[in-house]
């Protein structure tokens, strides 16, 4: 084989595109999806983004950018770049137009001329654990949104948050409480209050937990 051949052999999308590999697939789309869609709702509740439903204005338009940063992030060999939760630190700061991310991309860009200095940090895993706690905090307030005297929206929550805790998959936090929201209404006789679009999202996270990579 050619290097030049070998070189397009690497982006034959269509041979991943098979049934024995619906398992890898429909766990990167899901946890993709789902990292994306938390991520942008805690960001517009930490930047008071969200309408009067807690719905985030054109989420589309965020989605895609992410979806189009996930495809070139893996194009080039790099990490997985799109929407993270910890941005909600710095939109309580004030930063709403994009500017702070072009900051830190360019403070990003600079240390990696100190690589060789601060790679032996990596290897200490508690050297994470201020800047997760600051975080975390951080986004403790959300909690107040919740609705303690409802079932149906508690038990989901609650099991958002163990999933998301006990797994550190903020993924698998989602698709359970997902995947028990319209259960809940319908077995408390509230399903009429279930859209479609919440059923579709259950039927996708039972497939994840049945036949994905729940990690």
């Amino acid at each position: 084989m050619s290097e030049r051949y070998a070189k397009y052999k690497a982006f034959d999308i269509a041979s991943v595109v098979r049934l024995s590999f619906l398992p890898v697939l429909l766990t990167l789309f899901l946890v993709s999806v789902l990292d994306t869609l938390g991520t942008l709702v805690g960001l517009g509740s930490a930047g008071n983004m969200l309408d009067e439903r807690g719905d985030f204005p054109e989420i589309e338009r965020p989605m895609m950018v992410s979806a189009l940063s996930c495809v070139f992030g893996s194009l080039v060999g790099t990490s997985t770049s799109g929407a993270f939760i910890e941005s909600a630190t710095g939109i309580r700061e004030g930063a709403r137009t994009g500017l702070a991310a072009v900051t830190t991309a360019t403070l990003f860009l600079a240390t990696l001329f100190f690589i060789p200095l601060v790679e032996p940090l990596q290897q200490l895993e508690y050297a994470y654990a201020p800047a997760l706690l600051s975080v975390g905090v951080a986004m403790l307030p959300a909690l107040r949104g919740i609705d303690f005297e409802d079932p149906t929206e508690l038990v989901p929550s609650v099991a958002t948050l163990a999933m998301m805790v006990f797994t550190f998959n903020i993924a698998n936090g989602l698709t359970a409480g997902l995947a028990l929201y319209p259960f809940l209404k319908t077995a408390t006789g509230r399903a009429a209050e279930v859209p479609a679009g919440a059923w579709l999202l259950s039927l996708l996270c039972l497939l994840y937990y049945g036949f994905g990579l729940p990690h």
